[in-house]
């Protein structure tokens, strides 16, 4: 039996097309592709993360594994920020995306 996180009667109330996935019930687009397309492009999108995998990545090599393993450079990111990446294998792939919190020099999530 698939889980919902804390956001699936918000889904539900705005008539969300909600799919299984890895797990989860998600929704996978509530008014159209091409529209929500062009309302992120164009204002803003809202992506429920309370589904995904959590890993904290600690100690004096952390930034330069982090710079390592993903597309972007976390160098100049502050304590209490975040930075989208995606992932990538070593043909150049995205294997997934992820978001890096940076909690304080050395340790991130």
């Amino acid at each position: 039996m698939e889980k919902k996180t804390p956001l699936y009667g918000v889904y539900a109330r705005y008539n969300g097309k909600i799919v299984p996935f890895g797990g989860y019930l998600l929704p996978v687009q509530f008014k159209g592709v091409i529209e929500e397309h062009m309302a992120v492009r164009t204002a803003v999108g809202l992506f429920d993360v309370s589904h995904m995998g959590e890993i904290t990545c600690r100690g004096k090599d952390a930034l330069n594994f982090l710079n390592y393993i993903l597309t972007n450079d976390y160098t100049s990111l502050k304590d209490g920020s975040a930075r989208y990446s995606p992932m990538c294998n070593e043909r150049g792939g995205i294997v997934d995306d992820l978001i890096v919190y940076k909690v304080a020099d050395g340790d991130y999530l």
